[in-house]
């Protein structure tokens, strides 16, 4: 009888349409991260940043949402705060717009309400854009078993918090099958908003340039029309101004040219005993190694290794593997992209956080 069941369920799924099977994945893996939430909320104590007995609620507007729900209902300083020492302290300039907003504007004033609708429906549509993105090459099974590990995977509870993170990934995914299926034009409409909704535009300008050299060298076996060639580099123009234009609107609205910067740095103070005063490029991530090993009783040196270890088995895995090979072109490049973006901007700290240079 349970054999029987088990084919008749299996001929079901067979049937059902792939908009379907991936809504029950979603589905299930929400309803798991529901209950570990819950788990979470049942354990927490008195001395617990959520206090005793907390709702799903206050997971939603836990953590970095609070950053974004402060910049929903008051904006952003314009006078950066600074702590007793006189350094610029943790404030809103590190937390991008887009996504502050829509949720307030979704939620009708509700903020959680909103970011909690947003982050749901962004990580659904996440998860059919990865399907479409991955089915042409490694086939629709296996991107569906991608789907149900993205849904699932460690931090698959960003899906129902107000953190920014899902909203990115689906503008994310939509830019790169914009560019694997050579549409640039959209991408004049999306690149403004992922730049806007958080960090890691500019690693979409490295794996831009980096795609317009490949094609430049691949001419012979996929032709380059002028007008390609022509967005292409225009694109790679604008994620590069949009990239850098927070910086600017943070400098224009408080005077200080480094605003942002100084905000970014300023998450580091909790962690180092003596954080750098300017951003300089890998620094963070070799902080960060440091800080790990040190955390372990281990030397500095060490975290060097471990670091320089990682760093060349992730390259390795993106140029010889034959799996990551199937995936195609586009999706190398961009990992190869953000991962050089990670490691020049990124710091390795252990709070929860959405920010690049922390």
């Amino acid at each position: 009888m349970a054999h029987g069941i088990l084919i008749a369920g299996l001929r079901r799924w067979a049937r059902m349409p792939v908009v379907g099977r991936i809504a029950l994945i979603y589905l299930l893996a929400r309803l798991v991260t529901t209950g570990l939430l819950l788990m979470a909320a049942g354990a927490s104590s008195s001395l617990s940043r959520f206090g005793l007995t907390p709702s799903l609620r206050d997971f939603v507007l836990g953590w970095d949402a609070q950053w974004y729900w402060w910049v929903a209902v008051n904006g952003y300083p314009a006078v950066l705060p600074t702590t007793a020492s006189g350094d610029v302290a943790e404030n809103a300039w590190a937390f991008m717009p887009v996504y502050a907003y829509v949720s307030n504007a979704i939620g009708l004033g509700d903020w959680a309400a909103g970011a909690l609708v947003v982050s749901l429906v962004s990580g659904f549509l996440a998860c059919l854009m990865l399907h479409r993105l991955l089915r042409a090459r490694i086939g629709s099974t296996a991107a569906l078993w991608a789907v149900a590990f993205f849904a699932s995977g460690p931090l698959a509870a960003l899906f129902q918090v107000g953190y920014a993170e899902a909203l990115f990934t689906l503008l994310l995914l939509i830019a790169l099958d914009l560019v694997a299926r050579r549409r640039y034009g959209w991408l004049y409409l999306v690149l403004p908003v992922m730049g806007f909704t958080r960090p890691g535009i500019l690693a979409f300008a490295l794996f831009l340039g980096l795609h317009g050299v490949l094609r430049w060298m691949r001419r012979d076996r996929e032709a380059l029309p002028a007008r390609h060639a022509v967005h292409i580099v225009m694109l790679g123009a604008l994620a590069t101004v949009v990239g850098f234009a927070w910086q600017v609107i943070a400098g224009v609205v408080t005077g200080d040219g480094d605003a942002y910067l100084k905000t970014e740095l300023s998450w580091r103070r909790n962690w180092l005993p003596d954080p750098s005063e300017h951003f300089l490029p890998f620094e963070g991530f070799v902080r960060g190694a440091e800080f790990w090993a040190g955390q372990a009783g281990l030397p500095a040196w060490t975290g060097w290794v471990l670091l320089g270890a990682l760093l060349v088995g992730a390259a390795t895995l993106l140029l010889r593997s034959r799996s990551v090979r199937r995936l195609g072109v586009e999706i190398r490049l961009w990992s190869t992209s953000y991962l050089l973006y990670l490691v020049a901007v990124f710091f390795l700290s252990p709070a929860p956080c959405g920010c690049s240079c922390r």
